[in-house]
């Protein structure tokens, strides 16, 4: 009995023994075959990662990820369609992160709100001043004798300019600030047709503004240059919350610094963004990054434009007596020159400058001077 007990468990050992030995001369041989088989890799394309590890897609993702600096392939043309999440970037404004985001970042968070408050606070200001100044001038009675003050020519290079800034204006506030007053009034399927409809109005006048931009600029720069009568106008605020006005030339230091800062730097700032915009430079990739840096470029000029010009169209309008008839039918009484530009009153007086410097149409009488 004991003999067949010691029996049983010598063979027993045995088995235990052989098993163990087994399975380690076995185990290479399955590291041989797992290699040979392929476990997942970091660098194996979508295709080779379905085989290793089906159903794991992260290299697509991974591709995905860093198309912004390795463009994937695409067969749809197209500079941009093979870049899906843009690298990152640092806007001023806006977070370390992608561009897209970044740039949605600047928009919303600076342009917008700052941008309409910029524009809300000029509005505001301006009816505040007309409440307790009214319209300025008017200190002076008429005479009856006529200056020209503006050609034919002039006063259609300023109206064909004034009309497309006045669309482009209107367009742009609404596509920027109307879903904020105009969409919770007239409903999301009308706002839709009408920022549709602006936004295709501001395409076409675009390059009409830019045009008479350039003619604008070209007509006017000549009286638009700095005197030092310019720096007393500017010093004094040109006596604007006084009675008397600081005499001037043709144009004051106020209507000068708007000439330069207004139309000349910021002016041309917004067309050439707005080209860029309209895809109209030849050989520029318009890349989705190129786009975005010239839309912030060209918000940021528009609205300071906007902030600028909704001043000057006060003064040409209701905030000054008179202003409004020299730039409709190019003539002024002397009493409006001598009160608001006194020093160009006096070279047309002393015969330095004509009192009449175009030829009336045939069959039109020039207002007598």
């Amino acid at each position: 009995m004991h003999r067949m007990i010691r029996s049983l468990l010598l063979a027993l050992g045995l088995g235990v023994a052989g098993l163990a030995w087994a399975q380690g001369s076995a185990a290479p041989a399955d590291a041989a075959s797992a290699a040979a088989a392929g476990l997942p890799r970091p660098d194996e394309t979508n295709a080779q990662r379905a085989k290793s590890q089906p159903g794991n897609n992260a290299p697509l993702w991974r591709a995905v990820r860093d198309s912004g600096n390795q463009a994937g392939y695409a067969s749809l043309p197209g500079i941009d369609k093979g870049v899906l999440i843009q690298p990152f970037v640092q806007y001023p404004g806006s977070a370390f992160t992608n561009a897209g985001e970044a740039w949605r970042q600047v928009r919303n968070r600076w342009i917008i709100p700052y941008g309409g408050a910029l524009l809300l606070i000029v509005v505001g200001a301006l009816a505040l001043f007309y409440w307790r100044k009214g319209p300025l001038g008017g200190h002076e009675r008429d005479t009856g004798r006529k200056i020209e003050r503006f050609t034919p020519f002039e006063r259609s290079a300023h109206w064909a300019n004034a009309v497309a800034f006045v669309v482009l204006g209107v367009s742009g506030i609404v596509m920027a600030f109307g879903k904020f007053f105009l969409l919770p009034v007239i409903g999301a399927t009308l706002f839709g047709w009408l920022s549709y409809a602006l936004k295709t109005a501001h395409n076409f006048a675009g390059p009409l503004f830019a045009v008479s931009l350039l003619v604008v600029l070209i007509t006017f720069v000549r009286d638009n240059l700095p005197t030092g009568a310019d720096v007393k106008w500017v010093f004094k605020g040109g006596g604007l919350l006084s009675e008397h006005e600081i005499p001037s030339h043709r144009y004051n230091g106020g209507e000068k610094m708007l000439f330069w800062i207004g139309i000349f730097w910021v002016g041309l700032t917004v067309v050439g963004s707005g080209v860029v915009l309209d895809k109209l430079l030849p050989n520029l990739l318009y890349t989705r990054d190129q786009m975005q840096i010239a839309h912030m470029i060209h918000a940021v000029a528009a609205i300071v434009m906007l902030a600028l010009f909704i001043g000057h169209m006060y003064i040409g309008s209701i905030g000054m007596k008179g202003a409004l008839d020299g730039m409709r039918t190019g003539y002024v009484d002397e009493a409006w020159a001598k009160e608001h530009h006194e020093l160009w009153y006096d070279d047309i007086r002393a015969g330095k400058i004509p009192a009449q410097r175009s030829t009336p149409a045939r069959g039109v009488s020039a207002p007598q001077t």
